[in-house]
């Protein structure tokens, strides 16, 4: 069994993170990495210290750079099965997934915005 059609989804939706859409046979898979989890596996490659979260339209990007990989983490906890996934044929992500996967997230095309100075924090 492995997921087919698999993709991001850019249409609007209120989730704070990466949306990924598949189809195992006829049913719909919904797959989500939250923003927060995405920033942090994107700062274990940069190691800038410095924090800045994902918007999203970057981490959209950033899912469709690293499809293939995605598409690997996700199929693995969907071969669990709803044993693993409280929420079956859902599938949350989570960063233990994504490290215990071993796979490397390509941040080649990644542009981080400059944040205006109202965005700084104050020491």
């Amino acid at each position: 069994m492995s997921l087919t059609q698999f993709r991001v989804d850019d249409g609007p939706h209120v989730m704070d993170g990466l949306r990924l859409l598949a189809q195992d046979g006829n049913d719909g898979v919904e797959a989500f990495i939250g923003r927060k989890v995405m920033d942090v596996w994107a700062d274990s490659i940069e190691h800038r210290g410095g924090r800045q979260s994902l918007f999203r339209d970057q981490y959209n990007a950033l899912g469709r750079l690293n499809l293939p990989a995605l598409q690997r983490i996700v199929s693995a906890k969907y071969r669990r099965g709803a044993a693993f996934n409280r929420q079956h044929p859902f599938v949350e992500v989570l960063f233990s997934d994504i490290a215990d996967s071993g796979e490397a997230l390509d941040l080649s095309e990644l542009v981080r915005k400059t944040l205006p100075p109202a965005f700084h924090r104050m020491a």
